[in-house]
């Protein structure tokens, strides 16, 4: 078998980088924050952290979410 050429190599990279965003992408998961806030993997990049009080929050208008972002559906992006 003849070695990578360092193209090569570096496209089987990117190849295996894709497919391990993909798999982190794909799952969200919980921890508590070093400053006691509930962090969410899985969103985005970066985690997206709030405290208890303010999820709990979040959540008594989860109604009012859903229909801003359905009355906002054509300014709205997604992410692909």
């Amino acid at each position: 078998m003849k070695p990578l050429t360092n193209g090569q190599a570096m496209m089987a990279r990117i190849a295996e980088l894709e497919a391990a965003l993909k798999r982190s992408q794909s799952k969200m998961s919980f921890k508590v924050g070093k400053k006691g806030g509930v962090c969410v993997y899985g969103l985005q990049r970066f985690p997206t952290t709030l405290y208890a009080d303010q999820w709990e929050r979040l959540f008594g208008v989860i109604d009012d979410l859903k229909a801003f972002i359905e009355a906002n559906r054509g300014s709205l992006k997604a992410e692909d």
